[in-house]
Order: C-alpha cells, then structure tokens, then sequence
C-alpha cells in the first residue's frame, strides 16, 4: 500500500515516491507536461490516479502563479451558435487539466472588459469570441494575460478565424444561378468582425455576379429582430436575403409568413452558421461555419501559449461552404398582390 500524507490524503511527495521521480518533476507533469517526455506524465498521472492524488489548485497558484484556470468570453451565450464552441473549448482545457470559467457579455464592450478585468486574477489565459472591445484594449489585455481571439484579425495576438468569405461567395453563386438578380444582406452587430466579413463577401459577390445588393440593418442578430426587420426587406424589392446569421434567418422566415409570403417559392432565405439547419421549416439554406472547431482550435492554441510555446503570430483560418436545403429557389414573378406595394 502506498504511503499517505499526515492527512491520510495522498500529496505530490507520495506519488514522486511511487513513480521514482523527483517531487518536481510530479508537479511538472501536472503543470508544464511540455517540458518532460509524453511517457513519464503518462507513467505519472496514471499512478496519481491510482493512489487518489489530487493536484491542489490553490496550492500550485500560491508557489507557481498559476490557478489552473482559463477564461472563455462570448457576446451571447444564448445564441444556438456559441454552446458547440463553447463544450469543444471546455473538452480541450480539461484534456490539460484546465478548469474553464465562462463569461457572457451580452454584446457589450463595458460588460466584456468588467470580465476580463474580474478573470483576470484568477485564471492563467482568455479565449475572446467575437470581442467587441477595441483593438487598444484587447492588446493592453493580451500584455498582461495570455489570449487568443476567435473571429477577431489582430496581428500580433493568436487568433482563430472563421473565413465567412467563402461560404458567403457560394451563396451569392447559388442565389444568381436561381435567376435572383437583387439580393438584401441582413446585417448583424456593426463592431462584429464576422459582420464586416459577410458584408464584404455579398458585396464581391455582386460585382461578380452583377447583381444589386442592399443592406438591410438590423437592430441585433436575433430572431425578433429577423421578423421585425421583413417590411425593410420587402421595400428593397429583393427577391432573396442572406441573413448575418441562422436565428435572424429564422425570424425573416416567420416576419415573411405572417405577411404572406411563402420561402421559398416568394421568397428566398440563406442564413449563416449552420446551427439550426433542419430544425426550421423549410429547412435552412446556410453557411456550415465550424463553430466547435474554433472553439477546440483557440483552445489549443491557449494550452500551448500556457506551456511556454511561444506561438508570435499565429493565425488559423477555417474553410465555410454552403448548406443548400429547402429556402432557397428561383424568383417569383412578383410578390402576392396585397404585398406588391412594399416592394
């Protein structure tokens, strides 16, 4: 039986002892695996597991500085886009033994900096999503903690980004091979940098299908901002809209519904994002964006940062394409009659 500390509870001491390493070296295993070979931290942690030995966190950040913690930050936690990043983020920091704190900052750049401020004493690394803070805050941020960005192009820091331009481009493709030849762009938060990547796409996709484009604002990428924003839509005259994301599609599904008009056969719908897919009626044309894989990969790239792999430039740039499914046709000769005034 192996020997116990004066507590009973199995300590680092017991498990150097079993392993026939150094006390330090124990705590290399746990804390910087980086720095010693693949097999002595797999001979060490199967026999921490054997015994019952837990690494205290609370004593490794009073003699390392480090909490064993890293913080992830989303706009909107809400948002059916966020949880797949969100559970692939938390999965790869508990692969390396990192506890993941989440913050929700409800679209707001105040309430993001409160967090990070607030995590910062007590974790070892950030993971922003979507940041809408400023590029001056997020770099003095980045001089005093580890941090990676996810949908945020700043040279410099680590980020992780979700190429929209593509997928978007196909959707352009698909809508002007349908015969649609005035198309409206459903913008999302204007501090998004997603945003300004599908507004660009629409917009080289209309000098390169030569088709009219028009932005349609709305308030927020939500679903009740989707439906409310229908009457904007129609008075473009626009035969189909690409939507920021999949819940603002959703919602110019049912605005569309309640004013009669039928997607696709009035109407044509593409969303972004790929997170609701077929659970909508028809089911959703939209962009696959990857999101679990963004969140597995800035994770990642967070762990190394926190093993002293200094990573200087690292940019990861994911691939989109589109989902063609059941809103999307060709246009209709015009809309129903008691509709023909909007447009």
């Amino acid at each position: 039986m192996q020997g116990k500390g004066q507590s009973g509870t199995p300590t680092m001491v017991d498990v150097a002892k079993a392993a026939g390493v150094s006390k330090s070296t124990v705590s290399r295993a746990f804390t910087q695996p980086g720095m010693l070979g693949g097999d002595t931290v797999a001979r060490i942690l199967q026999i921490a597991s054997r015994i019952g030995y837990v690494p205290n966190h609370t004593a490794r950040a009073l003699s390392t500085g480090r909490y064993g913690n890293v913080a992830l930050l989303v706009p909107d936690v809400t948002n059916p886009f966020f949880p797949p990043l969100i559970r692939a983020a938390q999965m790869e920091a508990d692969r390396s033994d990192f506890c993941l704190f989440l913050g929700n900052s409800d679209e707001n750049w105040r309430q993001e900096d409160k967090l990070i401020d607030r995590f910062s004493g007590q974790v070892d690394g950030l993971v922003l999503v979507a940041s809408r803070l400023s590029e001056e805050r997020i770099r003095g941020h980045a001089e005093r903690r580890p941090l990676v960005l996810v949908n945020r192009d700043m040279r410099g820091i680590p980020r992780v980004l979700i190429d929209s331009g593509q997928g978007v481009g196909e959707a352009m493709a698909h809508l002007a091979a349908l015969g649609h030849k005035r198309i409206a762009y459903v913008s999302g938060p204007a501090t998004s940098w997603s945003n300004q990547q599908r507004r660009n796409a629409v917009r080289q996709g209309a000098r390169d299908y030569h088709l009219h484009v028009d932005i349609v604002a709305a308030k927020v990428a939500s679903y009740d901002s989707g439906r409310a924003v229908v009457p904007d839509i129609l008075a473009t005259s626009a035969t189909a809209a690409i939507a920021f994301d999949d819940v603002t599609a959703h919602g110019i599904m049912t605005g569309m519904a309640d004013l009669g008009v039928t997607v696709p056969t009035s109407f044509s719908v593409i969303g972004c994002d790929d997170v609701l897919g077929a659970a909508t009626y028809p089911s959703l044309t939209t962009v696959s964006t990857r999101s679990d894989e963004a969140g597995r990969a800035a994770m990642s790239l967070l762990v190394d940062m926190l093993g002293s792999r200094a990573l200087g430039d690292a940019r990861i740039a994911l691939e989109t394409h589109l989902v063609i499914r059941g809103t999307t046709a060709a246009p209709a000769a015009q809309l129903p009659g008691r509709l023909a005034t909007l447009s």
